[in-house]
């Protein structure tokens, strides 16, 4: 956020992540640069937090994607409602999601909910997992470390992205990890 007074910063785009993408894909390629074949090119994450997980469903059909975080967000009814800057999305784009996707939104109160939950309900073809903690649309990213919202996206790229069981055990099982907790309200498809 802008400090009080400072002048306005130019809007993020979705590209950057893709533009991401490929300098860190050339970098694990390019035999001079430090992250040459320190890269896992095969597992690969794109999240974001309100805008930030619009932008993260516009780029997620790139097939260079693995995984995907959408927290405090989802995509809204009508794809020019949203706030200057925002991606114009359909809900016709969670359709070409092709991955493992995470959804974390703060309850109720939490200005997304109605349009992560509805995103929820419509995906049906790849494994999604909603996880809803009543704390508003800021999460707990202003908690040490991220409270619990880190605790948990941590856990889902351990999982994801390092093939770590012990941490998908937040998230598989019936009931999962996760519904055990009872600051969490847990929803899942297409796992197990």
């Amino acid at each position: 956020m802008p400090e009080e007074g400072e002048k306005k910063r130019e809007l993020s785009k979705s590209s950057l992540l893709t533009d991401a993408l490929d300098w860190a894909i050339a970098q694990n390629s390019d035999k001079d640069s430090p992250y040459h074949n320190k890269i896992d090119t095969e597992n690969i994450a794109v999240s974001g937090m309100s805008c930030g997980g619009l932008q993260a469903l516009e780029v997620a059909p790139d097939e260079r994607i693995t995984t995907v975080g959408v927290f405090n967000s989802g995509i809204l009814p009508s794809p020019d409602s949203g706030m200057e800057g925002m991606p114009s999305l359909s809900k016709k784009q969670l359709d070409k999601l092709h991955s493992p996707t995470l959804y974390m939104l703060g309850g109720e109160s939490d200005i997304a909910y109605d349009n992560g939950m509805d995103d929820f309900k419509r995906i049906n073809h790849v494994p999604v997992f909603m996880a809803n903690m009543d704390v508003g649309h800021a999460g707990t990213y202003a908690e040490p470390h991220g409270g619990e919202f880190a605790k948990v996206a941590t856990a889902w790229y351990q999982w994801q992205l390092k093939g770590d069981e012990e941490a998908g055990k937040l998230f598989t099982g019936s009931p999962s990890g996760l519904s055990k907790s009872p600051q969490w309200t847990v929803q899942k498809k297409n796992f197990d």
